[in-house]
């Protein structure tokens, strides 16, 4: 397993400040988690508009408002906020997707907080919520494949960082991940 940096150990020593009430110990946070949180949000807006930039942005705000709104919160660690976080950020884009389809069927639209008009494009709700509705599925039949797949998509954790947070050995990692790559493929190519 890789050593961990000195910034890393840092957020992880935060983390834990954090979720014993001190509140400097998120202002500190803060800038040293943005730019990883905003890798992950630009990971999930590839393939979006072109000009993702400030969506980028917007999903990062969002979700980060998410996390520091939490009332004692209890990280175990950098992994773990960073799965957390990647989480958020799913839910936020399914949520703002669900609300574009039914906005489209002229039907009773979720409201999102997110201030951007178009973080993912018509055509993508669609993807994003069958990828969505199959990770469900894949839950149903086995949770820890599932977890997997959104630590790896949504949280861009290697597989050691994911091993730290299901507390699982990185080859078991790699082999759920495998499974699950498969799994969603058939399940989501058998959709059209």
């Amino acid at each position: 397993m890789n050593t961990p940096s000195v910034s890393q150990q840092r957020v992880t020593e935060l983390l834990a400040e954090w979720s014993h009430g001190d509140n400097a110990a998120l202002a500190e946070l803060t800038p040293l988690v943005y730019e990883e949180l905003r890798r992950l949000a630009h990971h999930f807006m590839v393939g979006q508009r072109p000009e993702h930039t400030l969506q980028t942005t917007a999903l990062v705000n969002e979700a980060y408002l998410r996390l520091a709104d939490q009332t004692k919160p209890s990280w175990e660690n950098r992994a773990h906020f960073f799965a957390v976080a990647a989480r958020a950020m799913r839910q936020i884009l399914v949520n703002y997707a669900r609300s574009n389809r039914a906005q489209k069927r002229g039907g009773g639209a979720l409201k999102v907080e997110l201030d951007e008009a178009a973080i993912v494009s018509p055509e993508q709700s669609k993807e994003i919520v069958d990828l969505h509705e199959a990770l469900e599925r894949l839950a149903a039949l086995d949770s820890r494949k599932a977890q997997v797949v959104e630590l790896k998509y949504f949280g861009g954790l290697n597989y050691d960082e994911m091993a730290e947070v299901l507390k699982i050995s990185p080859v078991t990692v790699r082999r759920d991940w495998e499974f699950a790559k498969l799994w969603l493929y058939t399940e989501l190519h058998s959709v059209d």
